[in-house]
Protein backbone atom coordinates (compact mmCIF):
# COMPACT_ATOMS: atom_id res chain seq x y z
CA UNK A 1 0.00 0.00 0.00
CA UNK A 2 1.51 3.77 -0.83
CA UNK A 3 1.78 5.96 1.75
CA UNK A 4 2.83 9.47 2.11
CA UNK A 5 6.60 8.98 2.26
CA UNK A 6 6.69 7.02 -1.07
CA UNK A 7 4.99 10.09 -2.65
CA UNK A 8 7.87 11.98 -0.64
CA UNK A 9 10.65 9.73 -2.08
CA UNK A 10 9.24 9.77 -5.81
CA UNK A 11 8.49 13.57 -5.44
CA UNK A 12 11.99 14.22 -3.94
CA UNK A 13 10.52 16.31 -1.40
CA UNK A 14 10.15 16.16 1.93
CA UNK A 15 7.41 14.65 4.13
CA UNK A 16 6.02 17.67 5.35
CA UNK A 17 5.84 19.17 1.58
CA UNK A 18 3.64 16.63 0.65
CA UNK A 19 1.02 16.93 3.73
CA UNK A 20 1.59 21.09 3.33
CA UNK A 21 0.82 20.68 -0.56
CA UNK A 22 -2.37 17.80 -0.10
CA UNK A 23 -3.49 20.44 2.51
CA UNK A 24 -3.30 23.34 0.23
CA UNK A 25 -0.71 25.03 2.51
CA UNK A 26 0.48 28.08 0.75
CA UNK A 27 3.79 27.43 1.59
CA UNK A 28 4.38 25.06 -1.69
CA UNK A 29 4.97 25.86 -5.10
CA UNK A 30 2.41 25.28 -7.67
CA UNK A 31 4.46 23.32 -9.62
CA UNK A 32 5.19 21.35 -6.82
CA UNK A 33 1.86 21.22 -5.96
CA UNK A 34 0.63 20.05 -9.27
CA UNK A 35 3.89 17.22 -9.26
CA UNK A 36 2.83 15.92 -5.95
CA UNK A 37 -0.74 15.75 -7.02
CA UNK A 38 -0.42 13.89 -9.88
CA UNK A 39 2.22 10.96 -8.45
CA UNK A 40 -0.61 10.84 -5.88
CA UNK A 41 -3.46 9.89 -8.94
CA UNK A 42 -0.42 8.08 -10.60
CA UNK A 43 0.63 5.75 -7.67
CA UNK A 44 -3.15 5.47 -6.30
CA UNK A 45 -2.89 7.52 -2.95
CA UNK A 46 -5.52 8.90 -1.16
CA UNK A 47 -4.80 10.83 1.89
CA UNK A 48 -6.08 8.90 4.90
CA UNK A 49 -9.72 11.12 5.32
CA UNK A 50 -10.16 10.44 9.39
CA UNK A 51 -6.46 11.73 9.77
CA UNK A 52 -7.63 14.76 8.19
CA UNK A 53 -10.26 15.20 10.05
CA UNK A 54 -8.65 14.67 13.17
CA UNK A 55 -5.98 17.53 12.32
CA UNK A 56 -9.13 20.03 10.86
CA UNK A 57 -11.54 19.21 13.44
CA UNK A 58 -13.99 19.15 11.08
CA UNK A 59 -14.50 15.39 10.77
CA UNK A 60 -18.44 15.05 8.62
CA UNK A 61 -19.35 11.35 10.25
CA UNK A 62 -21.92 11.36 12.70
CA UNK A 63 -21.94 8.00 14.92
CA UNK A 64 -25.26 5.55 15.46
CA UNK A 65 -24.74 3.93 19.46
CA UNK A 66 -27.21 0.45 19.68
CA UNK A 67 -27.40 -1.66 22.10
CA UNK A 68 -27.25 -5.08 20.01
CA UNK A 69 -28.19 -6.89 16.55
CA UNK A 70 -31.05 -8.87 17.95
CA UNK A 71 -33.42 -6.28 17.52
CA UNK A 72 -34.21 -6.20 14.11
CA UNK A 73 -36.21 -2.49 14.18
CA UNK A 74 -32.65 -1.22 14.13
CA UNK A 75 -32.30 -1.93 10.33
CA UNK A 76 -35.22 0.94 9.61
CA UNK A 77 -33.49 2.99 11.80
CA UNK A 78 -30.16 2.98 10.33
CA UNK A 79 -31.35 3.05 7.16
CA UNK A 80 -32.94 6.23 7.77
CA UNK A 81 -30.29 7.68 9.37
CA UNK A 82 -28.18 6.40 6.43
CA UNK A 83 -30.53 7.95 4.14
CA UNK A 84 -30.46 11.57 5.31
CA UNK A 85 -26.70 11.72 6.20
CA UNK A 86 -25.85 10.29 2.99
CA UNK A 87 -27.68 13.36 1.02
CA UNK A 88 -26.32 15.81 3.43
CA UNK A 89 -22.34 14.94 2.69
CA UNK A 90 -21.93 12.81 5.86
CA UNK A 91 -20.91 9.53 6.81
CA UNK A 92 -22.33 7.00 9.30
CA UNK A 93 -20.22 4.92 11.35
CA UNK A 94 -22.54 1.83 13.56
CA UNK A 95 -21.31 0.94 17.26
CA UNK A 96 -22.29 -1.11 19.41
CA UNK A 97 -22.73 -1.19 23.08
CA UNK A 98 -20.05 0.81 25.13
CA UNK A 99 -17.11 0.73 22.66
CA UNK A 100 -18.08 3.67 20.61
CA UNK A 101 -16.99 5.97 24.22
CA UNK A 102 -13.79 6.09 22.55
CA UNK A 103 -15.38 7.39 18.75
CA UNK A 104 -17.23 9.87 20.50
CA UNK A 105 -13.80 11.15 22.07
CA UNK A 106 -11.34 10.77 19.39
CA UNK A 107 -12.61 13.97 16.83
CA UNK A 108 -13.60 11.01 14.65
CA UNK A 109 -16.94 11.92 14.78
CA UNK A 110 -18.92 14.92 14.51
CA UNK A 111 -22.04 13.88 16.80
CA UNK A 112 -23.91 10.97 17.69
CA UNK A 113 -27.30 9.19 17.96
CA UNK A 114 -27.81 6.80 20.79
CA UNK A 115 -30.18 4.00 20.89
CA UNK A 116 -28.19 1.91 23.97
CA UNK A 117 -29.92 2.34 27.69
CA UNK A 118 -26.40 0.97 28.64
CA UNK A 119 -24.90 4.09 27.69
CA UNK A 120 -25.27 5.73 30.96
CA UNK A 121 -26.36 9.54 31.55
CA UNK A 122 -23.54 10.92 33.24
CA UNK A 123 -21.60 9.76 30.06
CA UNK A 124 -23.40 11.40 27.79
CA UNK A 125 -23.67 14.58 30.36
CA UNK A 126 -19.76 14.28 29.78
CA UNK A 127 -19.44 13.79 26.37
CA UNK A 128 -21.82 16.40 24.61
CA UNK A 129 -20.92 19.86 24.04
CA UNK A 130 -21.60 22.89 21.47
CA UNK A 131 -19.10 20.86 19.56
CA UNK A 132 -20.46 17.32 20.13
CA UNK A 133 -24.35 17.24 20.36
CA UNK A 134 -26.19 13.99 20.79
CA UNK A 135 -29.41 13.08 19.18
CA UNK A 136 -31.43 10.46 22.21
CA UNK A 137 -33.90 7.84 21.04
CA UNK A 138 -36.12 6.51 23.44
CA UNK A 139 -34.82 8.67 26.42
CA UNK A 140 -34.59 12.18 27.95
CA UNK A 141 -31.67 14.20 29.63
CA UNK A 142 -32.20 17.60 30.21
CA UNK A 143 -29.34 19.03 28.30
CA UNK A 144 -28.44 22.12 26.19
CA UNK A 145 -26.66 19.78 23.60
CA UNK A 146 -28.72 17.02 23.57
CA UNK A 147 -31.99 16.39 21.89
CA UNK A 148 -34.71 13.81 22.60
CA UNK A 149 -36.94 12.09 19.96
CA UNK A 150 -38.88 9.32 21.96
CA UNK A 151 -42.16 7.17 20.66
CA UNK A 152 -45.50 8.60 22.21
CA UNK A 153 -46.02 4.83 23.86
CA UNK A 154 -48.79 5.34 26.36
CA UNK A 155 -51.49 6.71 23.77
CA UNK A 156 -51.55 3.39 21.25
CA UNK A 157 -50.84 1.02 24.16
CA UNK A 158 -53.80 2.61 25.93
CA UNK A 159 -55.41 2.36 23.09
CA UNK A 160 -54.76 -1.56 21.95
CA UNK A 161 -55.66 -2.91 25.73
CA UNK A 162 -59.09 -0.61 25.65
CA UNK A 163 -59.58 -2.79 22.09
CA UNK A 164 -58.68 -6.02 23.57
CA UNK A 165 -61.18 -5.39 26.81
CA UNK A 166 -63.87 -4.46 24.03
CA UNK A 167 -63.48 -7.50 22.49
CA UNK A 168 -64.19 -9.50 25.78
CA UNK A 169 -60.72 -10.48 27.35
CA UNK A 170 -60.75 -10.25 31.10
CA UNK A 171 -58.10 -12.03 32.67
CA UNK A 172 -54.25 -10.27 31.93
CA UNK A 173 -50.97 -10.92 31.89
CA UNK A 174 -48.11 -8.17 31.29
CA UNK A 175 -44.73 -9.23 29.56
CA UNK A 176 -42.15 -6.17 30.33
CA UNK A 177 -39.12 -5.39 29.03
CA UNK A 178 -36.02 -3.94 31.22
CA UNK A 179 -38.11 -2.08 33.98
CA UNK A 180 -35.63 1.07 33.97
CA UNK A 181 -36.58 1.59 30.68
CA UNK A 182 -38.87 4.77 30.09
CA UNK A 183 -40.36 3.10 26.95
CA UNK A 184 -40.83 -0.10 29.42
CA UNK A 185 -42.32 2.47 31.69
CA UNK A 186 -44.80 4.10 29.79
CA UNK A 187 -46.30 0.57 28.03
CA UNK A 188 -46.39 -0.78 31.36
CA UNK A 189 -48.27 2.40 32.81
CA UNK A 190 -50.82 2.80 29.98
CA UNK A 191 -51.46 -0.99 30.31
CA UNK A 192 -52.41 -0.48 34.42
CA UNK A 193 -54.35 2.89 33.59
CA UNK A 194 -56.90 1.13 31.27
CA UNK A 195 -57.71 -1.82 33.59
CA UNK A 196 -58.39 0.64 36.28
CA UNK A 197 -60.57 2.41 34.68
CA UNK A 198 -62.40 -0.82 33.40
CA UNK A 199 -62.60 -1.84 36.82
CA UNK A 200 -59.89 -5.10 35.79
CA UNK A 201 -57.92 -6.34 38.79
CA UNK A 202 -54.93 -7.07 37.75
CA UNK A 203 -52.39 -9.33 40.30
CA UNK A 204 -48.41 -8.26 40.29
CA UNK A 205 -47.64 -12.45 39.75
CA UNK A 206 -48.98 -11.44 36.23
CA UNK A 207 -46.12 -9.12 35.43
CA UNK A 208 -43.29 -10.87 33.69
CA UNK A 209 -39.74 -9.49 33.46
CA UNK A 210 -38.40 -9.89 29.81
CA UNK A 211 -35.58 -8.05 27.91
CA UNK A 212 -36.89 -7.45 24.78
CA UNK A 213 -35.77 -10.69 23.55
CA UNK A 214 -37.48 -14.05 22.07
CA UNK A 215 -36.00 -15.98 24.33
CA UNK A 216 -37.67 -14.19 27.59
CA UNK A 217 -40.78 -14.11 25.90
CA UNK A 218 -40.54 -17.72 25.21
CA UNK A 219 -39.71 -18.50 28.96
CA UNK A 220 -42.29 -16.55 30.38
CA UNK A 221 -45.00 -18.33 28.79
CA UNK A 222 -42.96 -21.88 29.79
CA UNK A 223 -43.88 -20.49 33.19
CA UNK A 224 -47.55 -19.59 32.73
CA UNK A 225 -47.98 -22.88 31.22
CA UNK A 226 -46.11 -24.86 33.82
CA UNK A 227 -48.15 -22.91 36.75
CA UNK A 228 -51.67 -23.12 34.71
CA UNK A 229 -51.54 -19.42 35.10
CA UNK A 230 -52.69 -18.54 31.34
CA UNK A 231 -54.34 -15.47 30.98
CA UNK A 232 -57.02 -14.76 28.17
CA UNK A 233 -54.75 -12.12 27.07
CA UNK A 234 -50.55 -11.73 27.17
CA UNK A 235 -49.99 -8.14 26.43
CA UNK A 236 -46.17 -8.16 25.38
CA UNK A 237 -44.11 -4.63 25.35
CA UNK A 238 -42.43 -5.63 22.18
CA UNK A 239 -42.66 -8.09 19.41
CA UNK A 240 -39.91 -10.51 19.93
CA UNK A 241 -40.93 -11.43 23.42
CA UNK A 242 -44.82 -11.95 22.00
CA UNK A 243 -43.40 -13.97 19.33
CA UNK A 244 -41.39 -16.12 21.27
CA UNK A 245 -44.56 -16.04 23.79
CA UNK A 246 -46.56 -17.63 21.22
CA UNK A 247 -43.77 -20.42 19.86
CA UNK A 248 -44.19 -21.19 24.09
CA UNK A 249 -47.53 -21.32 23.75
CA UNK A 250 -47.90 -23.80 20.16
CA UNK A 251 -45.22 -25.95 21.86
CA UNK A 252 -47.92 -25.95 24.90
CA UNK A 253 -51.01 -26.75 22.69
CA UNK A 254 -52.50 -23.40 23.00
CA UNK A 255 -53.88 -21.96 19.70
CA UNK A 256 -53.66 -18.42 19.59
CA UNK A 257 -56.10 -16.70 19.68
CA UNK A 258 -58.68 -19.40 20.44
CA UNK A 259 -57.19 -20.23 23.72
CA UNK A 260 -55.16 -17.37 24.75
CA UNK A 261 -54.33 -13.99 22.38
CA UNK A 262 -51.02 -12.18 22.43
CA UNK A 263 -50.37 -8.83 21.02
CA UNK A 264 -46.67 -6.89 20.58
CA UNK A 265 -45.27 -3.71 20.25
CA UNK A 266 -42.95 -2.29 17.44
CA UNK A 267 -44.27 -4.03 14.50
CA UNK A 268 -41.40 -5.91 13.38
CA UNK A 269 -41.01 -7.62 10.21
CA UNK A 270 -41.93 -11.00 11.69
CA UNK A 271 -45.48 -9.11 13.16
CA UNK A 272 -47.10 -9.23 9.98
CA UNK A 273 -46.46 -13.02 8.36
CA UNK A 274 -46.84 -13.97 11.65
CA UNK A 275 -50.63 -12.04 12.60
CA UNK A 276 -49.34 -10.54 15.37
CA UNK A 277 -52.20 -7.48 16.93
CA UNK A 278 -49.14 -4.71 17.58
CA UNK A 279 -48.30 -1.10 17.09
CA UNK A 280 -46.70 0.80 14.15
CA UNK A 281 -43.45 2.79 15.05
CA UNK A 282 -42.19 4.64 12.58
CA UNK A 283 -38.80 3.64 12.44
CA UNK A 284 -37.01 4.36 9.15
CA UNK A 285 -39.02 8.01 9.90
CA UNK A 286 -37.29 8.51 13.27
CA UNK A 287 -33.98 7.66 12.21
CA UNK A 288 -34.02 9.67 9.31
CA UNK A 289 -35.42 12.79 12.04
CA UNK A 290 -32.73 11.83 14.57
CA UNK A 291 -30.21 11.97 11.61
CA UNK A 292 -31.74 15.52 9.99
CA UNK A 293 -31.69 16.77 13.76
CA UNK A 294 -27.85 16.02 14.75
CA UNK A 295 -26.79 17.47 11.24
CA UNK A 296 -29.03 20.99 12.19
CA UNK A 297 -27.39 20.91 15.71
CA UNK A 298 -23.88 19.77 14.21
CA UNK A 299 -23.96 22.81 11.64
CA UNK A 300 -24.95 25.38 14.65
CA UNK A 301 -28.62 25.74 14.27
CA UNK A 302 -29.26 23.87 17.93
CA UNK A 303 -32.83 22.85 18.79
CA UNK A 304 -32.90 20.25 21.86
CA UNK A 305 -36.69 20.85 22.41
CA UNK A 306 -37.80 16.89 23.07
CA UNK A 307 -39.93 16.10 20.54
CA UNK A 308 -42.63 12.89 20.80
CA UNK A 309 -43.51 10.99 17.60
CA UNK A 310 -47.06 9.14 17.44
CA UNK A 311 -47.36 5.24 16.41
CA UNK A 312 -50.78 3.65 16.00
CA UNK A 313 -52.44 0.11 16.55
CA UNK A 314 -52.46 -2.75 13.77
CA UNK A 315 -55.01 -5.13 14.52
CA UNK A 316 -54.22 -8.67 13.50
CA UNK A 317 -55.51 -12.31 13.96
CA UNK A 318 -53.64 -12.89 17.33
CA UNK A 319 -56.73 -10.85 19.06
CA UNK A 320 -60.14 -12.70 18.44
CA UNK A 321 -63.08 -11.04 18.03
CA UNK A 322 -66.47 -11.07 19.65
CA UNK A 323 -68.12 -14.79 19.34
CA UNK A 324 -65.07 -16.09 19.62
CA UNK A 325 -64.04 -14.69 22.64
CA UNK A 326 -67.22 -15.87 24.36
CA UNK A 327 -67.19 -19.17 23.42
CA UNK A 328 -63.57 -19.38 24.80
CA UNK A 329 -65.04 -18.41 27.64
CA UNK A 330 -67.84 -20.99 28.06
CA UNK A 331 -65.17 -23.68 27.69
Amino acid sequence: MVGIKDIAKAAGVSVSTVSNALNGKKNVGEKTREHILALCKEMSYYPNAAGKSLKNGDANTILFNFSDFDRNFYLDIINGISDYASDNDFDLMICPKKSCEKFMRSGLTSGCIVLDMQMKNDLLLDVASENYPIVLLDRYIESPYMKSIVVNSYTPMAELVQGVIERGYKRFAFLGGPENTDDNKERYRAFMDVLDSNHINFSGKNYYSGDYRQKSGYMAAKIMILSDEVPDCIVCANDNMAIGAMKALKEGGYKVPDDVAVTGFDNSVLAEPMGLTTVDIPDYERGYMAAQYLIENIRGNMDTEPLKISAKVLWRKTVGHGDSVKNRHKR
